[in-house]
């Protein structure tokens, strides 16, 4: 299977949010949205500042071109506002994999049922639609929240890839992997469901 066939430009519509495909005509609801909370001044991540907006998006559209990502952005449906960025990364169709991750929310909607609704929505179509049989998370070691959300969702820990990369800075990366089989799917669904529920 091509990999552009397999992920076709999708809206994934929730309660609380919507995601729709990234172009560039997003890039002054992004920068807003990383600019509440200085997003992009935590070191361990990739969230995008004015200086390099710019080059975010290009990247993030080259991967979709090039058939290896679908970048979304995160929309509140209340407001109609950007209010963060997510995606699926290193899709492989011929393993049926793909991984979910750059992902952000502007500081205000942190901690509020909006990543748990983003990654129901993003994992739903993963394991229902695209037929996955697995679905991979990375995150830096250092970033103890995300590490904390990702195992929240249901995702296992699979290892730690160490000195996995070289920072900007020069420093050397460990990448914690984490991963939600498709076995697992129903059980992670129904635990989703009931959190999500919590935040009505």
């Amino acid at each position: 299977m091509e990999m552009q066939e397999w992920l076709k430009d999708v809206e994934l519509d929730g309660k609380l949010v919507k995601l729709r495909p990234m172009t560039t005509a997003d890039k002054e609801g992004l920068l807003n949205a990383s600019s509440d909370g200085k997003l992009w001044e935590l070191w361990y991540t990739s969230v995008p500042s004015a200086a390099s907006i710019d080059q975010y998006i290009q990247k993030a559209l080259d991967e979709k071109n090039n058939g290896k990502g679908l970048p979304f952005v995160v929309i509140n449906k209340n407001s109609g506002d950007i209010i963060g960025a997510t995606r699926y990364c290193n899709a492989a169709p011929e393993h049926r994999r793909l991984e979910i991750g750059y992902t952000y929310y502007a500081r205000h909607y942190q901690r509020t049922g909006v990543n748990r609704e983003c990654k129901y929505l993003l994992l739903q179509y993963a394991f229902e639609v695209l037929n996955c049989i697995a679905v991979e998370f990375r995150t830096n070691w250092f970033n103890q929240p995300s590490r904390t959300a990702i195992a929240k969702l249901g995702a296992k820990q699979d290892g730690i890839l160490r000195n996995h990369q070289i920072n900007p800075d020069g420093s050397f990366r460990d990448t914690v992997v984490f991963s939600i089989t498709n076995q697992e799917w129903t059980g992670v669904k129904r635990s989703l469901i009931y959190g999500m529920e919590q935040y009505k």
